[in-house]
């Protein structure tokens, strides 16, 4: 069994559920407990916010690395980054390190594919949502996928980072974030940050979400056990 390398803290909250998806579900399939082991490097999420919205990629880069080569240096086999913004320079980090870095990005587009959607909502963080990384991936399969205007972007920006990322969650947002989602004619919603699963459910509306955290740990968990 490869020993999983988590890049977390970004923020806690996605980190935690990240740790506790990986054993819940290999339990639930296995039903033992040789669970996997997992590393998990914690990094400043302000630093992580300040590079990002700095627009200085070869600092974010480096910093991300940092914490990669954290992980390699004590044992992961694999990595994975427990959030979707990172994904945004993935391609740079796959180039500078020799371990394998499971993409959040291809492993939902994997499933997008999968379900037989075609036109899908992105909603993230604004880093997330300004980006190509999303887009250029599914495009690749002939998925189209779009973002909301700007002034719901901002919005739900504001409810991630006041609210989500310090484990806030409350009824008023994730009620405007469900009027967002339904103003769009979409077969599919991408819930493109890690703490949107944790405020929005598959039950809440008729649109299919998909699950970013929970396709990611699918995936590695499947390539752990390979």
């Amino acid at each position: 069994m490869k020993k999983i390398g988590i890049l977390g803290g970004m923020s806690y909250e996605s980190t935690i559920k990240y740790y506790d998806l990986l054993l819940q579900k290999y339990y639930d399939k296995y039903n033992d407990y040789n669970y996997p082991e997992i590393l998990i490097y914690s990094l400043n999420f302000q630093k992580v916010i300040d590079y990002e919205l700095g627009n200085d990629k070869p600092k974010y880069v480096d910093y991300l690395m940092s914490g990669i080569n954290s992980l390699q240096k004590g044992g992961a086999d694999f990595i994975i980054m427990a959030a979707n913004s990172p994904h945004a320079v993935y391609d740079d980090l796959i180039q500078k390190t020799n371990l394998p870095i499971l993409s959040i990005v291809e492993a939902t587009a994997e499933k997008a594919l999968e379900m037989g959607l075609k036109k899908l909502l992105l909603i993230g963080i604004k880093f997330t949502m300004q980006s190509s990384f999303y887009q250029r991936i599914f495009e690749n399969s002939n998925m189209q996928v779009i973002t909301p205007v700007d002034i719901e972007q901002d919005l739900i920006d504001q409810i991630i980072f006041d609210e989500l990322v310090i484990g806030k969650f409350k009824n008023e947002s994730e009620q405007k974030l469900l009027e967002i989602i339904n103003n769009y004619e979409v077969d599919g919603v991408i819930l493109g940050c890690t703490e949107l699963p944790l405020i929005l459910h598959k039950n809440d509306t008729s649109i299919k979400l998909l699950d970013t955290i929970e396709i990611h740990v699918e995936a590695t968990l499947k390539y752990a056990m390979r």
